[in-house]
């Protein structure tokens, strides 16, 4: 589309795609877009039950489903032009976008092909912003309304690209250069990341789980930007730190590691089927010092046995989880205003029962992946509101002053850290953190 970046997909196959494959992709868009699940779950039960495709077959499958998700409002506007199935013209238009006519030539009628591709040339100044940048109403004018229009606008185009992919160095068991010579040698495209000093990003679509480093648990998939949040937590060696909703357990391991398997690492969350799959990658880890917890509620009798005895607490809240739009596409469509609202009141909730596990002199760490002013700084706002013993401190410059800022990306300024994918070239996080007054 003219004026606009396209959303790059490198996990779309080379050539054209089959007539056969096409079916396919439309029966799983027709799954997909009913929402009643995520999307990276039914993409994976559909493909479960359809054995028979190959890997490229499977691969250009899911990527039309994803490419239809990021882009769908405006594909669903320009579809219409299209003479054929209503699933089928969304399809064909994420096809055309990322591999033009020349990839449905075998799939549809050169005109149907062509015509797709000739409609992804419209000018976008024509197009309601909404729709050429592929939001919901609510969100583009929340975001406009916090942000201003151009700055959102720069947002949610780079939240409608694909997310690469990060690891992260679990240094008990290597170090960076290490794993990135095996990486390398392995014949995958790997760098360090520009910000985490433990991380590495991988091009293309490799399955790191298949790899020696992963099984041996040098590596673990982890987003450059989760990786820094508990960099901000500075954990230290010997320390009681709480990861108070750790779901699988990314950043609990993190902490772990950064505090060299030493004190304790309480790793609560109300989901034990999250917890659960903590367990493997705790096994991979080496750590011994991460307890699991599975707790009834933020109010459960352990937690509350607990209550000013911790050092850190890293409150990484439930969310709207729109910062993470890269990978997570179909959030966009299942979210809606009134479930922001819903989750301000409980994020405020869970931390201020975190809050009491932090003894004076703690650090207390709040964060989400959501871009949306009413889940981040609006909470922390109302918790410092009736918690006067706790000081906000400045976790832009903690950050800056935990890393070797790279000169090309700009640093973060103010109390508050927002991380954004087309600054930072990480999914969007939020975090502030505050201080326990000593006693």
């Amino acid at each position: 589309m003219k004026g606009t970046k396209d959303s790059v997909a490198s996990g779309f196959p080379d050539g054209p795609i089959a007539p056969g494959t096409l079916r396919h992709v439309v029966g799983a868009l027709g799954e997909v877009l009913r929402f009643q699940y995520p999307a990276d779950a039914v993409v994976s039960r559909y493909l479960r039950g359809e054995r028979e495709l190959g890997v490229r077959d499977r691969a250009w499958l899911a990527e039309t489903v994803f490419a239809v998700l990021r882009e769908k409002r405006l594909f669903e506007h320009l579809a219409t032009q299209l003479d054929t199935a209503p699933l089928q013209r969304l399809a064909l238009l994420a096809i055309a976008r990322h591999g033009g006519a020349a990839a449905l030539a075998r799939a549809v009628p050169e005109p149907l092909a062509k015509k797709a591709a000739g409609l992804l040339r419209t000018d976008p100044d024509t197009l309601p912003p909404a729709v050429r940048l592929s939001a919901p109403d609510w969100l583009f004018e929340r975001l406009s309304s916090e942000l201003g229009e151009v700055p959102a606008g720069e947002l949610l185009l780079s939240l409608n690209q694909s997310a690469p992919l990060d690891l992260r160095v679990n240094l008990l068991k290597s170090d960076r250069d290490s794993a990135l010579q095996a990486l390398r040698a392995s014949g995958l495209d790997a760098e360090p990341t520009p910000l985490s000093p433990w991380g590495i990003r991988v091009g293309g679509r490799p399955n790191v789980s298949k790899s020696a480093l992963f099984e041996q648990g040098a590596i673990e998939v982890q987003d450059e930007g989760s990786q820094l949040l508990a960099l901000l937590l500075g954990a230290r060696r010997g320390e009681m730190v709480a990861d108070f909703c750790a779901g699988a357990g990314g950043k609990t391991l993190a902490i772990g590691a950064q505090m060299r398997g030493t004190g304790r690492v309480y790793a609560f969350d109300v989901s034990t089927r999250r917890l659960d799959k903590l367990k493997p990658r705790l096994a991979r880890s080496g750590l011994s010092n991460v307890v699991s917890i599975a707790i009834e509620s933020e109010n459960d009798p352990r937690v509350k046995r607990l209550a000013g005895k911790l050092d850190r607490v890293l409150v990484d809240a439930p969310c709207s989880g729109l910062g993470t739009l890269r990978r997570n596409p179909d959030l966009k469509w299942r979210q809606q205003a009134s479930n922001v609202t819903e989750l301000h009141a409980k994020q405020l909730a869970i931390l201020r029962s975190a809050a009491r596990l932090v003894k004076p002199g703690g650090r207390l760490v709040y964060a989400t992946c959501s871009i949306l002013n009413e889940e981040n700084a609006a909470v922390v706002q109302a918790f410092a509101a009736g918690n006067a013993g706790f000081t906000l401190l400045d976790a832009s410059a903690l950050l800056r002053a935990a890393i070797d800022w790279p000169d090309d990306i700009p640093a973060p300024r103010g109390e508050h850290l927002q991380l954004l994918p087309h600054v930072h070239h990480t999914d969007g996080f939020f975090a502030a953190v505050l201080e326990r007054s000593p006693a």
